[in-house]
């Protein structure tokens, strides 16, 4: 028998939230992520440490690496006012190294993932017999 109305409110209403703070969470994950990556590709951070950097960091688009011309040079820049509170801003040779790390991630990611997904199957390695190095 289906809820009624009140119920199938009220179930939503009690949801919620917790959707909600589990999607900051993971938002909030994926920046740190992000900013961990920017900074091993050579990607310098700058704190909103004044009035004027923090209403130039407000300006820009949040947690997005956009392209931006600097001095007649290009440079990459992200903001992060809801985390940090700083930006990073990457040369293009940062960017590219940037761009290598996440499709390094991406792998390792994949590859966690398999191996998690063969490990709650209940796959048997020991089954298999000992691996050996090989021969060549």
């Amino acid at each position: 028998m289906p809820l009624p109305l009140s119920g199938r409110l009220a179930c939503i209403l009690l949801v919620l939230p917790f959707s909600l703070a589990a999607c900051k969470t993971i938002e909030r994950n994926n920046a740190i992520q992000t900013e961990r990556l920017l900074a091993a590709a050579g990607f310098q951070m700058r704190m909103a440490d004044s009035p004027n950097r923090t209403s130039e960091l407000t300006a820009l688009p949040i947690r997005k690496l956009v392209p931006t011309h600097q001095d007649g040079n290009l440079r990459f820049v992200y903001a992060d006012d809801l985390g940090c509170k700083c930006i990073y801003v990457g040369t293009e040779k940062a960017y590219q190294r940037y761009q290598r790390l996440v499709v390094k991630q991406q792998i390792a990611n994949q590859q966690m993932e398999a191996a998690l997904s063969m490990e709650t199957m209940g796959f048997d390695w020991e089954g298999w017999g000992p691996w050996y190095e090989p021969w060549y």
